[in-house]
């Protein structure tokens, strides 16, 4: 499912018009964004939890020429699967 289909099946559900629809979806979509940029976990009971991890800096190997490379530090996103979300799938 991409975010477009996400939107009509939140349309069909909730009666909305499209338009209005995708305004929720980014609405909630966009507030996750901002509570993991603020160093804090989502947790959606049910569904999930989203973080922010931190990845240290390590060497690395190019795997066309075999040469080591040093990788920066960076941070991502992790997720990690609700109960419910869990014993769905």
């Amino acid at each position: 499912m991409n975010k477009g289909e996400l939107i009509c099946c939140v349309a069909k559900e909730c009666k909305l018009p499209k338009s209005q629809a995708e305004r929720c979806c980014n609405s909630v979509l966009d507030n996750i964004k901002k509570g993991v940029k603020g160093d804090k976990n989502v947790t959606l009971i049910g569904f999930g939890t989203f973080t922010v991890k931190n990845r240290k800096a390590r060497m690395g190997r190019n795997p066309q020429t075999g040469e080591t490379i040093k990788i920066k530090a960076s941070r991502t996103v992790g997720f990690k699967a609700g109960e419910a979300f869990k014993k769905m799938v």
